[in-house]
């Protein structure tokens, strides 16, 4: 029997994600607040919503609709509910409109682009899966639009939802090893079994709902094996090609090249992995060889992999970092160096450039000097760092040795 999980999640400000609603309220854009189920999508909508109110906003110039909310079904015909809208419109008075998991609606892209037309409207949309900027949206919306992508909590976040522990090396392990869904923390609170049920019920909507259902898989085996691999090489190189041979041993289950090049874009549609390109520093260029895929929620390997506890601290370190990476902002890459490989090159919207090593220690000097050593021969000055959960944060030949966890909670 499948349950569905309703928690009451305690609520944590997601100040970066409400900085931004709030630097862009009022712009003539559409805000596409996109992510994985449960990460919090509707409750920050919420939230923003409250500010407005408290800012002055009356409540009748909101409007705010839930479509898995079974008392908005009847709305779900896109002509119905922009009629709905606009009628219910008190005034020519600036209007918020909020649309959460607006693609259950029918036609939902001629919506968005309806009310995006009319004057005094400031529209907020949210969706689980990237099927909300597929390739006919972006094209219309083209220029329109800006997308903020919401994850699960931080690990600062995650330390101010658990206030009463005091021990951030405590919470920190349990951070990388159960997970930072909003509704699994709190009922991490109550009742530490239940959570790998809620994990189940998030995982199963997603591979039923958004993928197969969405995408009229057949084969869910298959499917499945794929996203076992997948979760169980994070942090690891690997292809279309390697998978494909891996899970074609036997020759009873094999599994073609192309079909393994659809699931993963399924995967990465949906918000549960997320790629990272691999780019040569020296040749100045993107390899379209062999990539890295970060899991969106740790706690989710303890679903398809025997996840022990304490066990590839450095692999679900690096995934850590990426996900904080990607909240503080810029484009996300592996690199390679010659010979040597770079954990992260992160690329920032003011053309600025940092590079990053992940390991769990490096007090060993063997292990030392193979960290440090990808940093030679990198003929730039921009920001080089080491983050390791080592005590101590020093400069070493302009690299800046960094406790992660302090990185982590200084933002």
């Amino acid at each position: 029997m499948n349950f569905i999980y309703k928690t009451i999640t305690i609520l944590i400000r997601r100040e970066i994600y409400l900085q931004k609603l709030h630097q862009l309220k009022d712009h003539d854009l559409i805000k596409v607040v996109t992510g994985i189920r449960r990460s919090g999508k509707s409750t920050l909508l919420e939230a923003f919503k409250n500010d407005l109110i408290e800012s002055g906003i009356a409540q009748g110039d909101i409007f705010f609709l839930n479509f898995e909310e079974r008392e908005n079904l009847h709305l779900t015909e896109w002509t119905a509910l922009y009629d709905e809208i606009i009628k219910s419109r008190l005034s020519e008075k600036k209007t918020y409109i909020f649309l959460d998991e607006v693609q259950l609606v029918t036609n939902f892209e001629k919506l968005i682009n309806a009310l995006y037309s009319k004057k005094n409207i400031d529209l907020y949309v949210t969706g689980s899966n990237a099927y909300l900027l597929s390739s006919e949206l972006a094209t219309l919306l083209t220029g329109r639009y800006i997308a903020i992508n919401v994850q699960p909590y931080s690990f600062a976040e995650y330390v101010e939802a658990n206030k009463e522990e005091k021990n951030t090396d405590r919470l920190f392990r349990q951070y990388i090893n159960t997970s930072s869904f909003p509704g699994a923390v709190t009922l991490a609170q109550s009742d530490q079994t239940l959570v790998n049920d809620y994990l189940q019920s998030i995982y199963d909507t997603v591979i039923i709902k958004d993928i197969a259902q969405r995408n009229k898989l057949r084969n869910l085996n298959n499917l499945h094996r794929v996203i076992s691999f997948v979760f169980d090489c994070v942090g690891s190189y690997i292809s279309p090609t390697n998978i494909a041979a891996e899970l074609s041993k036997k020759p009873s289950k094999s599994i073609s090249h192309n079909t393994i090049i659809k699931y993963l874009e399924f995967l990465t549609n949906s918000y549960i992995i997320y790629p990272a390109p691999r780019f040569d520093i020296k040749g100045k260029e993107l390899l379209t060889t062999n990539q890295k895929y970060y899991l969106v929620d740790l706690g989710l390997k303890n679903i398809t992999t025997t996840n022990k506890y304490d066990s590839d601290l450095g692999r679900k370190l690096e995934n850590v970092v990426y996900f904080e990476l990607l909240r503080r902002g810029g484009k996300i890459y592996v690199g390679k160096n010659n010979d040597k490989e770079i954990d992260f090159i992160v690329q920032k919207p003011s053309n600025e450039r940092e590079y990053y090593q992940v390991a769990h220690s490096v007090n060993d000097e063997k292990t030392f000097n193979r960290e440090i050593s990808a940093f030679r021969n990198i003929r730039d000055n921009y920001p080089k760092f080491l983050l390791t959960l080592d005590y101590d944060s020093v400069n070493i030949d302009g690299v800046q040795k960094i406790n992660v966890i302090d990185w982590l909670l200084n933002q």
